[in-house]
């Protein structure tokens, strides 16, 4: 008996979820603080910022040099992506799968469009996945469901027939608010507890067992 995906819509987070760009992330906040403010930042600190807006999270540690952050970080993770993102193994392969069952497919993300297909481009996917909500296309942003919503609507989509896959709890939360069903993932920027903690519809540690999950069918 064939599987039915459970799912005809899956809206993905981009990074840290299809494209592993944790280490251009947090390479970048790095790089521009230490520029404008003359500060070291640690990873740790870095990767909590992940998820969210990129100005939003620099304005809320340095309202003064917000900016200077966001136009520093910006210019040197645009110089820097393509020798620093790296491909998740099996990602392809797993759009892939849902294209061929039928499964709608796009990204919903908190960068800029054009960053985001950069970003997908980089990892070689660029022709499996749209981007249907950037930075740019709301003015709310996760964990508010705006951007969620927002690309449920350029698609012409139930929200309650979606589900958002990301890594970082606000990722769960702008699901949830959404009224769309969420998984998490462990291989990004998120901690396991803490997105279990947010109680997402599933929370799954391979992309194997994600491609499985989404396609309807046992995970191996």
């Amino acid at each position: 008996m064939t599987a039915t995906p459970p799912w005809p819509t899956v809206l993905f987070d981009l990074d840290g979820t299809l494209a592993d760009t944790i280490p251009l992330i947090v390479a970048s906040y790095q790089h521009a603080f230490r520029a404008v403010l003359g500060e070291e930042v640690e990873e740790t600190r870095a990767r909590a910022w992940i998820g969210r807006p990129l100005l939003e999270a620099l304005l809320e540690e340095s309202p003064e040099h917000g900016h200077a952050l966001d136009a520093t970080y910006r210019e040197w993770n645009l110089a820097n992506t393509g020798r620093l993102i790296r491909r998740y193994e099996g990602v392809p392969e797993l759009l892939e799968a849902l294209h061929a069952a039928g499964v709608t497919t796009a990204v919903v993300t908190s960068k800029r469009q054009e960053t985001a297909r950069l970003a997908l481009e980089g990892v070689g996917i660029d022709h499996l996945v749209e981007v249907v909500a950037g930075l740019e296309d709301t003015d709310r942003h996760k964990p508010a469901p705006d951007p969620l919503l927002r690309g449920a609507t350029v698609l012409g989509v139930d929200p309650a027939r979606c589900v958002y896959v990301g890594d970082a709890t606000v990722d769960v939360q702008a699901a949830q608010a959404a009224g769309m069903d969420a998984v998490a993932v462990t291989w990004g920027a998120g901690d396991r507890a803490a997105l279990a903690a947010q109680g997402p519809t599933a929370l799954v540690d391979e992309v194997a067992d994600l491609q499985a999950l989404l396609l309807g069918r046992a995970a191996s």
